[in-house]
């Protein structure tokens, strides 16, 4: 049975809706990353990254959410465009336009807003402006089709769900006035029995909620190389 290293943040979602969405059967294992079980050894023999999720599939692990979405679609072929050269390269354009974009940046704009020290204008800016960058260019792209690749819901699809569902903590309560056709989409896989299934993924463990001094040490340490 697949083992699911699993946190309630955009990219260990992605994978819980795929899961759901496919009834591969799974169990989901807690990685509270705010007390920092990222950082165990037992967990970095898994993901020497130190970032959740991870995966395990019997002997075979798979340590980045792009690449367990690309591994899961191959293993069982559900939720896949056709395979044929057109429909593959718009299928990897799409998804490492998340993974090298949608990710990142809305990760940094969330850091620098919600969690940097001051001064931290400039890294707002530059973070703030790409994140909208990326988003309005998948606005943009699905005002002229129901789904990322077309007509049909893939796990690309759900690679953009996992991320959308946050934004109005990435950009603002005020995002979705701009960015109507990327909210469509969501509310469409928020409706859908599997996406409710992942959400509620959360409720079987019990994370900290607490950013005090611990859980900053645990999520940002490279802040100790600030101190003398």
């Amino acid at each position: 049975m697949i083992r699911f290293y699993f946190h309630p943040s955009p990219n260990p979602l992605k994978i819980a809706l795929y899961l759901e969405e496919t009834g591969l059967p799974y169990e989901a294992v807690a990685v509270d990353t705010r007390k920092g079980d990222q950082h165990l050894p037992a967990f970095r023999a898994i993901n020497p990254n130190g970032k959740t999720p991870a995966l395990l599939d019997g002997d075979i692990r798979v340590f980045d959410s792009n690449a367990m979405l690309l591994y899961l679609a191959e293993k069982c072929g559900q939720f896949v465009p056709a395979n044929t050269p057109a429909a593959r390269a718009e299928m990897h354009s799409w998804l490492m336009f998340v993974a090298t974009g949608i990710g990142p940046y809305c990760g940094q704009a969330v850091h620098f807003k919600h969690f940097a020290p001051e001064p931290k204008s400039y890294a707002v800016n530059r973070y703030d402006f790409e994140a909208w960058r990326h988003w309005s260019i998948v606005n943009e792209h699905l005002a002229n089709q129901p789904y990322m690749l077309g007509d049909t819901y893939t796990f690309v699809d759900m690679a953009v769900w996992g991320w959308a569902r946050v934004i109005p903590f990435v950009l603002g309560a005020d995002a979705w006035e701009t960015l109507p056709h990327v909210k469509r989409l969501l509310d469409e896989i928020n409706a859908r029995p599997a996406a409710q299934r992942a959400e509620t993924l959360k409720t079987r463990f019990t994370f900290k909620a607490e950013v005090d001094e611990d859980a900053r040490k645990a999520l940002f340490p490279q802040n100790a190389r600030l101190v003398s």
